[in-house]
């Protein structure tokens, strides 16, 4: 990056958040992810980038098969601490719940979605911090008219404000987490939500 990159640039493109959706093997499971586009037409392709930390991604890359629920505006904080704060490696996130699949045997969430598409993988590009899966839409269905969520949106209306109480350390611009201390190191990153130092700021 040149010395005159601002990260706060990236932040106004536009995303949606979704939950993808995956299965181990031996249980369903599923993570927020914002890095969606479709990439072509004809034939449709889909794109989404996964963090190579999250467990998602090598289970993703093994099975080859998944599923993007499409989340609304409606959609509570609870949803994204259900799926967006734990890993999946050592926590059952459909614990409790009457889970719902689609045509491939994939999870679908019973709420707070307005669609879904199902994937499977018909290429992989390895991008340093993440992992690019090329997909073909195998089934897909719409549930109902809700406005799908913004990025943008859960930042102004979704995410709890945070409220830092310490004096010296640094808070993550995506997810909130705050550390605390004189200095950040380059290296660190965010144990939550896997974003770089670079997406944290100085509590001020």
């Amino acid at each position: 990056m040149s010395e005159g990159f601002d990260s706060k640039a990236l932040f106004k493109l536009g995303y949606g958040l979704y939950v993808l959706t995956s299965n181990d093997g031996t249980r369903d499971n599923g993570m927020i992810v914002n890095s969606v586009l479709q990439a072509a037409s004809s034939p449709v392709r889909i794109a989404v980038s996964i963090n190579k930390a999250n467990y998602t991604h090598d289970t993703v890359k093994r099975t080859g098969v998944f599923n993007l629920n499409c989340l609304t505006e409606d959609a509570p904080f609870a949803v994204f601490k259900q799926f967006g704060f734990v890993s999946g490696k050592d926590t059952d996130k459909f614990s409790g719940e009457q889970v719902f699949h689609s045509g491939n045997g994939i999870a679908i969430l019973s709420g707070s979605i307005n669609s879904f598409l199902s994937l499977r993988v018909v290429d992989h590009l390895d991008l340093g911090s993440h992992g690019m899966f090329i997909c073909e839409v195998t089934d897909a269905a719409v549930l109902n008219d809700k406005p799908t969520m913004s990025y943008a949106y859960y930042h102004a209306n979704v995410k709890p404000k945070a409220k830092p109480k310490a004096t010296k350390g640094y808070i993550c611009k995506i997810c909130g987490y705050i550390y605390e201390g004189e200095t950040l190191p380059d290296d660190f990153v965010c144990p939550i939500c896997k974003h770089p130092a670079s997406d944290f700021e100085p509590i001020r």
